[in-house]
């Protein structure tokens, strides 16, 4: 049965990716879009073949991964730790959990020029924006984690006389990583948002770089080829981790 809905699920989503591409083919086509403004798919799709042919993109693109991979390696210890520190201390959670609820609610866009002023413009500017973009979810997600274990579960370990140890590495880390894999899954899209966004604004390589150059000089079938696999880089990453997360949270099921 489960494999079933799975096909199913699988099926439906393959439905609407068609025809979105079918409606988006139709309207390009039919002139209620302007061809020049939005180009259909047809030829588009071939134009992400082209682009991924060519050594100068991948270069640009292996730029953009290489900023995505560093910003997440320092962005996943950082926000998970600070998480922790705030859900285990009182004081330290009722000081500064109000402040990084505040400023992930602030658009990060806006602090972009501060990090140009501060780390220029090259490869560690992008880098630490990525990490500002990511931490914050980072942090509110592993804090919302520690709240989350079942304190019956903390309480049936303390009456067996489990050490500490043991009802962390048994107990509370079992419990949080489904939820921490959650906050990394989107920690991870507003990285790779965050990153791209930056090499938009002012860059000497990457996706964004290009991106820029493009819509600048008004070649329409790079540009959304070039989105596409910008998107498919995020559907990537999010379907890998989302992956990591049902495995990490089976046990719930079972």
């Amino acid at each position: 049965m489960s494999m079933r809905a799975d096909r199913g699920v699988m099926l439906a989503q393959a439905a609407a990716v068609l025809g979105f591409f079918l409606i988006w083919e139709v309207a390009s086509r039919s002139g209620l879009a302007d061809p020049r403004l939005l180009p259909p798919p047809s030829i588009v799709l071939p134009k992400v073949v082209e682009l991924l042919s060519e050594g100068e993109f991948r270069r640009h693109l292996w730029v953009t991964i290489q900023e995505l991979l560093l910003a997440g390696i320092i962005a996943a210890p950082l926000g998970i730790g600070i998480g922790l520190v705030l859900a285990e201390s009182a004081y330290l959670g009722r000081a500064f959990k109000p402040f990084f609820h505040f400023v992930a609610a602030v658009p990060k866009s806006v602090f972009l020029p501060v990090f140009i002023l501060l780390f220029g413009i090259g490869f560690g500017q992008k880098v630490a924006f990525g990490v500002f973009q990511a931490l914050f979810v980072l942090v509110i997600a592993t804090s919302a984690a520690v709240a989350a274990v079942p304190e019956e579960l903390l309480r049936l370990a303390r009456a067996n006389g489990a050490t500490r140890r043991q009802i962390w590495l048994e107990i509370h880390w079992n419990a949080m990583l489904p939820l921490i894999l959650e906050g990394l899954r989107l920690g991870m899209i507003f990285n790779i948002a965050g990153v791209i966004f930056a090499e938009m604004y002012v860059s000497r390589a990457g996706l964004g770089q290009r991106f820029s150059t493009w819509g600048e000089s008004f070649r329409m079938p790079e540009l959304f080829a070039g989105v596409l696999i910008a998107a498919g880089l995020s559907i990537i990453v999010n379907e890998t981790l989302r992956v990591l997360e049902r495995r990490a949270g089976a046990w719930r099921s079972s």
